[in-house]
């Protein structure tokens, strides 16, 4: 486990749809059109030259690294939050869980049990249970 793929809420980016499936299918999408030589003829197609150098970068960049790397909603109120009160991850403030978690809650339920475990059995734990989840091809379903 990598922490600096942990975002603060406690969502694992490695487990994350985007990044564990989109990703990979952009590098084999980009390397399979540019092999059929649309770079040479996608500024004719309508809405081309944005895309061409969206899936580009997708393929050769990714997608995101993490919130915790600087990626993601700068504007989100969770990670504004745990940066004003400097700790490491939500689930470790003592403020936790408050109300900036109805949501993620309603749309990660597996998210409540995962920070319970890093609260209560601390990081190789919770790193443990991402790893396992990763190895069998697991994804966030938000």
């Amino acid at each position: 486990m990598d922490k600096n793929y942990a975002c603060y809420c406690g969502l694992y980016c490695e487990n994350c749809s985007v990044k564990a499936k989109i990703q990979p299918a952009a590098k084999i999408l980009y390397g399979e059109m540019k092999a059929a030589g649309f770079e040479e003829i996608i500024h004719f197609m309508p809405g081309g030259d944005g895309f061409w150098p969206f899936l580009k970068d997708m393929a050769e960049n990714g997608t995101c690294s993490s919130c915790r790397e600087g990626s993601g909603n700068p504007g989100c109120a969770v990670r504004i939050c745990v940066r004003e009160k400097g700790v490491e991850m939500c689930a470790l403030c003592e403020s936790y869980p408050c109300e900036r978690f109805d949501a993620f809650f309603a749309g990660y339920p597996i998210l409540e049990q995962d920070n319970a475990l890093l609260r209560d059995k601390g990081w190789e734990a919770w790193g443990n249970l991402q790893d396992e989840r990763h190895a069998v091809g697991f994804v966030y379903q938000g």
